[in-house]
């Protein structure tokens, strides 16, 4: 009961992040590229510009697809927890997928 507990509670701090992230990629997207923006697009966007940790107490965090090839109109952030998810062997995970409007978290373990 207390690895659910803890699993769980790894979950929400990961999800609080990945909001928190999705907020400043947002950011990036509407901000002009005179100003270090995107322009209205996501291309271009690194990790290095939603936070400046890739790896906190709550887990570690990975911007996917690579910058270099980062879509127009979407980008994805993955959490990785510090604790054993759903499936008992790796760590809870959550991706985040941000579009100009709107968000979605997933669950992945």
């Amino acid at each position: 009961m207390f690895i659910d507990q803890s699993a769980s509670t790894n979950r929400d701090e990961i999800s609080n992040d990945l909001v928190q992230f999705a907020a400043q990629a947002q950011k990036y997207y509407r901000r002009p590229a005179a100003l270090g923006g995107g322009n209205n697009t996501f291309a271009g966007l690194t990790l290095s510009r939603v936070t400046s940790r890739s790896v906190n107490a709550n887990g570690t965090y990975i911007l996917t697809p690579d910058p270099a090839s980062a879509s127009d109109a979407s980008v994805s952030i993955t959490g990785a927890g510090r604790e054993t998810g759903a499936d008992g062997t790796n760590p809870v995970q959550l991706t985040l997928t941000v579009w100009a409007d709107s968000i979605l978290i997933v669950t992945d373990n």
